[in-house]
């Protein structure tokens, strides 16, 4: 299918401090300053496209240098850009603080106004849809934009895994997560979505509590992470379980969500269970905390253990000759 898996999200410019010693939270810290193309629609578009698959991104850029560069780059990837929107304020801008560990401990974010977006869908999201192998969406995103691409979504049988950015404005759209086919979070905003604390909970304990939440929330399939501990994951017919994170020394906990995220959803679109998803999610994730960066390295697709095939998917498979290129 021409679009592949199908993002629909965010383009942010991350802009993120790094200490040199002990982060003092009310002193002056000396350190270092990175900016990065981020954006959680963005990462996981790229982290996609970076298991040499050919996703679709569809989103809203600066209609600047900056915003060419972002393009640029994804289409580097071989991320199909033609989704992309070029406009006035297109990106948002994340500015966060980190501690000694890689850890958030403090962070500014602005959203772009989402206008643009939702005209785009009106009229070009039959084409996007009818010929996408799945989608990731960006749950907290304009109302308007999330219905329509639901609504695409649901007409040509896609299914939908759905993400996060800002867990406070997703709580609050039940209805939406229930025509998702997986929810992908962490363990803070499962706690947010359903008013509860689980931070006594053992992962096997958590990942029994989620089965009954689902069923009772009407939510088909949920997996959380949570950090060092690894992740759970259960549906609403009682499937759950457990899974080891990968042990690695951490630089920088950006984007390993939104590599998670990405390898859950390439592991479901071409043919894995949910365990087999979430050991793609973690491997991906590992290899992101490792570095500044907010995305996974490259890797063949048989090295996750996925199969695309090249006469079905001829339009998502990288052939040996081009990798040389």
């Amino acid at each position: 299918m021409k679009n592949g898996i199908v993002i629909v999200g965010n383009t942010f410019v991350d802009i993120k401090g790094f200490p040199f010693d002990k982060y003092i939270p009310a002193g002056r810290n000396a350190g270092s300053v990175e900016i990065v193309h981020g954006g959680v629609g963005r990462n996981v578009a790229e982290d996609i496209a970076n298991m040499e698959l050919r996703p679709t991104y569809v989103s809203m850029v600066d209609d600047t240098a900056q915003g060419e560069e972002v393009i640029k780059k994804l289409r580097n990837h071989k991320v199909n850009t033609d989704y992309i929107v070029s406009l006035p304020d297109g990106m948002g801008i994340w500015l966060a603080v980190f501690d000694e560990t890689g850890d958030v401990v403090g962070s500014i974010s602005k959203r772009p106004v989402m206008d643009a977006m939702a005209e785009l869908l009106d009229k070009k999201g039959e084409e996007i849809f009818s010929e996408c192998d799945s989608v990731v969406l960006e749950i907290d995103m304009d109302k308007e934009v999330v219905k329509r691409v639901l609504r695409l979504a649901a007409k040509y049988n896609k299914k939908v895994y759905a993400v996060v950015a800002n867990m406070s404005i997703a709580s609050g759209r039940r209805d939406f997560l229930q025509q998702t086919d997986c929810f992908v979070c962490n363990l803070q905003e499962a706690e947010i979505l359903f008013v509860d604390s689980f931070a006594d909970l053992t992962p096997e304990q958590l990942s029994k509590e989620l089965v009954s939440r689902l069923i009772r929330a009407k939510i088909p399939s949920m997996i959380v992470t949570l950090g060092s501990r690894g992740s759970v994951y259960a549906d609403c017919n009682g499937t759950h379980g457990t899974y080891s994170a990968d042990k690695v020394k951490v630089r920088d906990t950006t984007g390993a969500g939104d590599a998670f995220c990405a390898g859950v959803a390439a592991g479901l679109t071409y043919g894995k269970d949910l365990p087999g998803a979430v050991q793609i999610g973690t491997r991906l994730a590992a290899s992101v905390i490792t570095v500044s960066e907010n995305v996974c390295p490259r890797f063949r697709p048989e090295e996750l253990g996925l199969t695309v095939r090249r006469d079905v998917h001829p339009e998502l498979y990288f052939g040996d000759e081009e990798l040389k290129k």
